[in-house]
């Protein structure tokens, strides 16, 4: 049982791509489908597949992607922010800008999950939950 399941979400995903894996299963929850499609949308993940299985919740398939010269992944930093011991709060004007504008934000808002430049465009705040670049 983990105390921290986006954070387990996370290092599955940072370790899968610094050792090379093509594909990561990880188990599933609303909030780490809504991180995965931010993360599709964002073009950092392949494709990715929602399945039924016996847990209660399913499982997460994650392809990742990779540079196809060079075969490194294109994820170079996936870090947690907010935890549990020290959320960390944003507010629209306050929203960090990741490498001035060339990584994103996710932010966990009272709208639902989104980057940070759609929080600066809805003028809302919320909890910063991590940095990708």
């Amino acid at each position: 049982m983990y105390t921290d399941t986006i954070a387990d979400f996370l290092t599955r995903i940072r370790n899968a791509s610094s050792a090379g894996h093509r594909v990561v299963d990880i188990p599933s929850s609303r909030f780490k489908k809504e991180i995965t499609k931010i993360l599709f949308d964002q073009g950092y993940i392949l494709c990715y597949k929602f399945e039924e299985t016996d847990f209660p919740q399913g499982r997460i398939k994650i392809a990742l992607k990779y540079d196809r010269r060079t075969r490194k992944p294109i994820i170079k930093s996936i870090k947690r922010l907010s935890r549990p011991g020290l959320r960390k709060y944003s507010s629209a004007d306050t929203l960090p800008r990741i490498l001035n504008g060339l990584g994103i934000a996710i932010i966990s808002t009272s709208q639902g999950v989104m980057t940070d430049k759609q929080a600066r465009e809805k003028n809302i705040g919320g909890e910063v939950v991590c940095h990708v670049y």
